[in-house]
């Protein structure tokens, strides 16, 4: 299969190619490193270098749920070189700020013959790890003729990536077979999994790294106040408002909490209350501007104004790398792309971290283990519909105790979810590349 694979990917290329350069124009960064993309990566060749471990981390997420397990594993190992690489420039600025102190950073390769093929002679990799669902079939081609290991962390099918692999049948899922282990985030991902590798591929349940991040938890209420403060989210005479938030928000989503707060405030228009809207991708922001200006609500931007100016509603957080910070400022949090017409929604762990009272619409797919464990713990509250969801928002802005009793069982699971990092660090010990003093003793093994 591979070789169908190599023959239509330069076909394919020329007519995606425009579409990628202009993704990467619209999020901006992609020009520093521009030749990782084409398998120009530092090259580790030497007398002996040490092994190398690469791991592929696509964006933000995945790069901060594989942090803790590479520090554990760096700890362990310090005789190893771990190679971090990402898909996004987002993710890469974030790789480069967290891990820089234990790995080397770059860009993943276009999954094409010639840059994967160069990228993987100059890294020679003794190892490669791969997070969530990263399964290039060129790069698993690349590491199975080498005779490398593939280990897939954090593995887990949403409904619909797994309903195109049924479709496509085996011309999509030949790649599983090629991995050398799973562990995946669920029993129920496991079994989906198993589908597509096969019998031959070893796959264990081990849990989401997602939980071992280190997330912050709820803030006190002093402290929760000076960064209210900061951010200028305190109503006039220094009173704390109610604080709601749009998490990684989708077109449609922002006009239907505009119509929670008007109908708040409608009922009680002495009651301080902001709406603070984190969109999915910042670069909506002057679209977003200008529908909110017609919402007749005041508006502060952050990109132009910084904190919160004085008598704004809604503050649009058109900047990236701070959803958490507001999470945790928030008193109630409903959760993006979830309402129809979108399907599967932002993550709801950061939230359950902060202890916050959450709240979607009908489709967590993408997260459907947390989100069914949240909601079967109390701590989420998930609408079937957007009448519905208006409805509880409002009924939630409302009700102090409801909110406090969300968030209280909220927090409560995600404690409850610990452990998927010692359990990761503990399943990978057999495909680490051996110790320097274990390589040394088998060399004259080797050599005779």
């Amino acid at each position: 299969m591979i070789w169908l694979y190599r023959s239509l990917y330069p076909l394919v290329l020329p007519v995606l190619l425009p579409g990628i350069l202009l993704r990467m124009r619209r999020r901006g960064g992609y020009r520093h490193r521009f030749g990782d993309r084409f398998g120009l990566l530092p090259s580790r060749r030497g007398s002996h270098p040490a092994p190398c471990v690469w791991v592929q981390a696509v964006s933000v997420g995945e790069v901060l749920a594989i942090e803790p397990l590479l520090r554990e594993l760096a700890r362990e190992r310090p005789d190893l070189e771990w190679w971090v690489s990402t898909t996004t420039s987002t993710g890469f600025a974030l790789a480069r700020e967290r891990l820089a102190d234990l790995a080397r950073i770059g860009y993943f390769p276009l999954d094409w013959w010639p840059c994967s093929a160069l990228a993987w002679s100059r890294l020679r990799p003794s190892l490669v790890l791969l997070a969530e669902g990263e399964v290039w079939p060129e790069h698993l081609q690349q590491a199975r003729r080498r005779g490398v290991p593939c280990v897939l962390l954090n593995g887990r099918l949403s409904d619909r990536s797994f309903r195109r692999y049924q479709r496509a049948g085996r011309w999509a899922s030949f790649s599983w077979s090629w991995l050398s282990a799973v562990l995946a985030v669920s029993d129920r991902d496991a079994r989906r999994i198993r589908r597509l590798a096969g019998p031959e591929v070893p796959v264990r349940t081990t849990g989401n790294l997602k939980f071992d991040v280190d997330l912050p938890g709820p803030l006190r209420p002093p402290a929760r106040r000076t960064a209210r403060a900061d951010l200028g989210l305190l109503a006039a005479g220094g009173e704390e408002p109610l604080v709601l938030l749009g998490s990684s928000t989708w077109p449609g989503e922002e006009e239907l909490l505009v119509r929670v707060v008007r109908a708040f405030l409608a009922d009680r228009p002495a009651q301080p209350l902001r709406l603070v809207l984190v969109p999915r991708h910042a670069e909506r922001a002057a679209d977003l501007r200008a529908e909110l200006a017609g919402s007749g609500l005041p508006l502060s931007v952050r990109s132009e104004d910084g904190p919160c100016r004085a008598g704004a509603v809604v503050y649009l957080a058109d900047t990236t790398g701070e959803l958490r910070h507001f999470t945790a400022l928030a008193d109630l949090v409903f959760i993006g792309k979830s309402l129809p017409p979108h399907r599967g929604g932002q993550t709801p762990i950061e939230g359950a971290a902060a202890g916050r009272a959450l709240v979607s619409g009908p489709d967590l797919s993408n997260f459907r283990t947390p989100s069914r464990g949240l909601e079967a713990a109390g701590g989420l509250r998930r609408a079937a519909s957007a009448e519905e969801a208006e409805a509880i928002l409002l009924t939630l802005l409302r009700d102090g105790d409801a909110r406090a009793t969300l968030g209280e069982r909220s927090r409560a699971w995600y404690e409850s979810n610990h452990g998927a990092c010692e359990r990761m660090a503990e399943a990978l010990q057999a495909y680490l590349p051996a110790p320097a003093a274990a390589r040394a003793k088998a060399l004259p093994a080797l050599q005779g």
